[in-house]
């Protein structure tokens, strides 16, 4: 093999052993007798563990961020939006299993790699805009974007992690329920929620449902 040909050996058999066992219960001595090489041979193209480890993450962030930044760049009605992202997720959870098996693990090195929950606040933040946009034409306050950001695209990322154990059904099933929920529950927005008191006023009531 080329030098180029064995690291990309070496990040394949990586990912699945990491997606397997987790970072900590695999080895060096693992991937190397994996990849029937020596493990200097790993060494020398990763460092170590740590190093071929952020680089397995390092990709697969990026193939998930750019599978859900490119369903928010279509544009069009904020259920369109909705649904395209929900579908990216589940789209890469059906493609890339072992990659994210990785992701939603906790890891000693994230910090140096990144982790699961900084991925979905880089999602959420670009959700926070379109919401806020909705939010100004219909009268709902626009500084608590970020916080329904955060609760939608959370929402999509944990049943996500569910789905990938679950496997039914089948996952144009799982969006349309995701939307049913994260959609029926939005256009019913009330402009100043607050919790129930025994004698309390109802809030009142704005919807975001926009034609």
């Amino acid at each position: 093999m080329t030098g180029t040909q064995r690291r990309a050996q070496l990040l394949d058999v990586s990912r699945t052993l990491f997606a397997e066992k987790g970072f900590d219960n695999t080895s060096i001595e693992e991937i190397a007798a994996r990849a029937e090489v020596s493990k200097p041979v790993v060494y020398e193209h990763f460092g170590g563990k740590e190093g071929i480890y952020a680089v397995v993450v390092d990709r697969e962030m990026q193939a998930l961020l750019n599978a859900l930044t490119g369903a928010l760049e279509g544009g069009g009605h904020p259920k369109a939006l909705v649904e395209r992202t929900a579908l990216a997720l589940l789209d890469y959870v059906e493609r890339s299993e072992d990659g994210f098996r990785i992701l939603v693990r906790d890891s000693p090195v994230a910090q140096a790699t990144g982790t699961f929950s900084s991925l979905i606040g880089d999602i959420a933040t670009q959700v926070e805009h379109l919401l806020a946009d909705q939010f100004k034409r219909t009268g709902l306050d626009p500084r608590t974007a970020p916080m329904y950001a955060q609760m939608l695209v959370g929402m999509v990322a944990l049943t996500g992690q569910w789905w990938l154990d679950a496997k039914s059904p089948k996952k144009q099933e799982v969006a349309a329920h995701l939307v049913n929920l994260a959609w029926n529950g939005l256009k019913g927005l009330e402009r100043r929620p607050a919790l129930t008191k025994e004698h309390g006023d109802a809030p009142a009531k704005r919807s975001l449902d926009v034609e």
